[in-house]
């Protein structure tokens, strides 16, 4: 039997309970939810299935924090490293601090004879140039020195004796971004690649042996030249390799004869060495004789004939993060080390970063650190602890110089966009994003300064390690253009970014090393 039920008692429950067929309304994200749904999707990229990837965003100004993906799980950060070094050595060191290259002598000239030694001694300037030698020993010849009855010797005491890094690789030794670190070097180029020597490899007739030129002219490395030079239009098989522990490069392989010639940059095994060598020939350039050089600590009472002053700090820092140069970060770690407790080396140099890092309201016990450019395997921080370091340091006196120091995306002059240069052009993050790069092999980080669309200033860190894919570092510049589009109004930008993919002989070497480290951007 039907039971009817009174129209009104009907209208009534549909007040209440509503449209019965009505589905549920879920409201679109919006603000930071729309920025948390969009890095989710780009980190769900399969290239980083299996490995670890940690992001942080923070508004500085809010301290809020709009991005947050194992923000304390520590992994390896590279070059990233290097923004912790920089900051500490601002602190430490200050902007206006100067390396000081010294000639002096251990008794009076009697006219034109030195009768005694000629030391150089450094503090571990790395931006020394051949034409910086040049000019001491224009120096030394305007006191009126002619001729050195001893030798012309070398003190590199500054700094201790160990040249290479905890946790560096063996096979890196013998290449420019794994350069011995002395208190006494030459760089080739205003790059300030210190420790290394510039060989040029040139072809000549089809068939002879090609020419090899060093960059400055030294005897710090022997060069065995078997490279030939092939026919026109053949492949380039070229090798310059220094041999490991020694002072040999094998420059081997072929040259096509109507190729440009090549450039390889190779390290040196003895920085003193080699200044010694560089410096003893812009002597005998000036009319000065040495009879020989050495090595040995300069003693109380010598008196300085020549000096030489490097950039202040606040300078060096440009081509040290734009360019990721390591040498520079290790200088800067040791120099610390000195100043503070002294001694010139990586333990002291990293106890006073800690220290530093702590007034900075970073927790060292919260990160280690072994060298101070991130080359080594044993280096461990967190995205949270280098996305702190980046907001606390705004509120620094030198803030600006490290600031302008990061290489800024898509700029395309080499000294201001950097290791940066050929990324994220045409879109948001270009010219906005301030930040540092860093990669080895299955590593790469990026971290620093954006704008967002609404005017308010972002920091970021991004770390992806244990990847067995080619570079995902498209991966981090999506999340850059992101967060430059990022308005925190409603609404998003209509899907992620599209952001081209690196082509990985830009990006990296063969080992995975920075573009800067293998001279390829």
């Amino acid at each position: 039997m039907r039971r009817w039920v009174p129209v009104f008692v009907l209208i009534l429950l549909g007040v209440i309970a509503g449209p019965v067929a009505s589905a549920p309304v879920v409201a679109a994200p919006t603000g930071s939810d729309a920025l948390r749904v969009d890095l989710d999707e780009i980190l769900a990229d399969p290239r980083l299935a299996g490995s670890h990837a940690g992001v942080v965003v923070r508004d500085p100004e809010t301290d809020e924090l709009l991005y947050s993906r194992q923000p304390e799980a520590r992994a390896t950060p590279a070059s990233t490293a290097k923004l912790f070094t920089a900051a500490a050595a601002l602190e430490q060191l200050g902007p206006d601090h100067r390396f000081r290259t010294e000639v002096r002598a251990t008794a009076p000239s009697a006219g034109p004879l030195l009768l005694g030694d000629l030391y150089l001694r450094g503090t571990g300037d790395p931006t020394t140039l051949a034409a910086d030698y040049d000019r001491l020993a224009e120096q030394v010849a305007a006191s009126g020195v002619r001729s050195v009855q001893g030798r012309l010797l070398t003190d590199d005491s500054w700094f201790d004796d160990v040249p290479l890094g905890t946790g560096w690789a063996w096979d890196d030794e013998p290449y420019h971004y794994a350069a011995p670190v002395s208190a006494l070097t030459v760089a080739p180029n205003t790059d300030f690649d210190a420790g290394t020597v510039l060989l040029r490899v040139s072809p000549t007739a089809a068939g002879t042996p090609v020419r090899v030129d060093s960059e400055p002219a030294t005897d710090a490395v022997r060069v065995d030249v078997r490279a030939t030079t092939g026919e026109p239009g053949s492949a380039s098989t070229l090798s310059v390799t220094r041999e490991h522990g020694g002072d040999r490069v094998v420059v081997s392989g072929s040259v096509p004869e109507d190729a440009e010639p090549v450039e390889e940059f190779t390290s040196v095994p003895d920085p003193s060495a080699y200044a010694a060598d560089v410096f003893a020939r812009a002597l005998r350039a000036h009319g000065v004789h040495v009879a020989g050089t050495g090595s040995g600590t300069v003693p109380e009472g010598a008196r300085t004939i020549a000096e030489h002053e490097s950039m202040p700090l606040r300078e060096l820092l440009v081509p040290f993060l734009k360019l990721s140069n390591n040498g520079h970060a290790e200088v800067l770690t040791k120099a610390m080390g000195r100043q503070a407790r002294g001694e010139g080396s990586w333990p002291a140099g990293v106890e006073v970063l800690a220290d530093r890092l702590a007034g900075l309201g970073v927790d060292p016990a919260t990160l280690r650190l072994v060298d101070g450019s991130g080359l080594s395997s044993m280096d461990a921080v967190s995205p949270g602890r280098l996305a702190l370091l980046l907001d606390n340091v705004r509120q620094r006196p030198w803030f600006a110089d490290f600031h302008a120091a990061l290489p800024v995306a898509a700029n395309p002059d080499r000294f201001v966009g950097g290791t940066l240069r050929n990324r994220m052009a045409g879109t948001a993050a270009a010219g906005n994003v301030h930040a540092k790069t860093g990669s080895i092999t299955g590593v790469t980080t990026l971290s620093g300064y954006v704008t967002a669309a609404n005017g308010r200033p972002l920091v970021f860190a991004v770390m992806f390690n244990d990847f067995l894919s080619d570079s995902p570092n498209d991966l981090e510049d999506a999340i850059a253009v992101r967060l430059a589009e990022y308005s925190g109004a409603a609404g998003r930008p209509r899907g992620i970014p599209a952001v081209p993919r690196q082509n990985t002989a830009e990006v990296s070497g063969e080992s995975g090393l920075e573009c800067s480290w293998t001279k390829s951007c």
